[in-house]
């Protein structure tokens, strides 16, 4: 169990770093799955899933590039 802080702001277990591969500086994200369960991933393991459940890698990876770039890559 966490505690989230005024700030909103958690620590990421050890044990949860380690199974995610979540190392100091990665950007992650929360994302909601089909069950309506939400999940926490690096933003590499997200490109990843969207490549591989893409039926059209290209397409896809160009039409999310300016919006995924925007929010996620500085």
């Amino acid at each position: 169990m966490v505690s989230v802080t005024k700030k909103f702001q958690v620590t990421i277990p050890k044990e949860v770093r380690k199974d995610l591969n979540i190392q100091s500086g990665d950007k992650v994200v929360f994302v909601k799955n089909n069950d309506g369960n939400w999940e926490l991933m690096t933003v590499k393991t997200l490109a990843e899933r969207m490549i591989t459940d893409s039926d059209d890698v290209e397409n896809t990876m160009s039409d999310s590039r300016p919006s995924f770039t925007a929010q996620f890559v500085k």
